[in-house]
């Protein structure tokens, strides 16, 4: 019976430690933005995914109409993108990228409103807010594996987390949404990045 449970407890660690490499070596290294992705952003202008220059960029799947995590993270980033502000490197060094999951029912004005919400008014900011079709949606989602589905409510549900890129645009960490954002860390892990 001993036996039986050091087997167990092995297989574990090791299913654990596989799971681990794939999620911080494997999986970070082999994710590739679509550059074939072209979207719209909340101010009437144009966000393509090819050939973007070189910065660090967090990058948000939401929707307006989301009660709970969705708003939170976005208020979190609020907060993180004035103290990126404050060290200046906002905008020039670090950009956010929101992106709705839900382009049918977030129009253009709809996503314009939310933006406005944590006082960006322009696409100059550093802070994008994008709708695509729901093809381009999906395609940069399935790039993070960001699963989301509506079950006919309205009310998606969907994977959380946002995503942070290095300068050459690859995944290098996950951060949870919602009350799990940890605004310190992040910024932390930005300025460690830009270092």
């Amino acid at each position: 019976m001993k036996k039986i449970y050091i087997t167990f407890i092995t297989l574990a660690v090791l299913g654990i430690s596989a799971g681990i490499l794939y999620l911080t070596v494997v999986r970070p290294g082999s994710m590739e933005l679509p550059e074939d992705v072209v979207m719209e952003t909340a101010f009437g202008g144009e966000y393509s995914f090819a050939d973007l220059p070189p910065k660090i960029r967090l990058i948000e799947f939401m929707y307006v109409n989301c009660p709970d995590v969705c708003p939170t993270t976005s208020l979190r980033m609020n907060l993180l993108r004035k103290k990126l502000e404050e060290d200046g490197i906002f905008g020039d060094k670090v950009e956010f990228v929101t992106v709705t999951i839900d382009p049918r029912r977030d129009t253009a004005e709809k996503l314009r409103y939310y933006a406005e919400r944590f006082n960006i008014t322009d696409d100059k900011s550093g802070w994008y807010f994008l709708r695509g079709t729901e093809e381009d949606t999906k395609k940069l989602a399935d790039t993070f594996q960001f699963m989301y589905r509506d079950p006919g409510t309205g009310n998606f549900v969907h994977t959380t987390f946002t995503y942070m890129l290095n300068e050459n645009n690859k995944l290098i960490e996950s951060f949870p949404m919602g009350e799990g954002f940890d605004t310190d860390r992040v910024y932390k892990r930005i300025k460690n990045e830009i270092n």
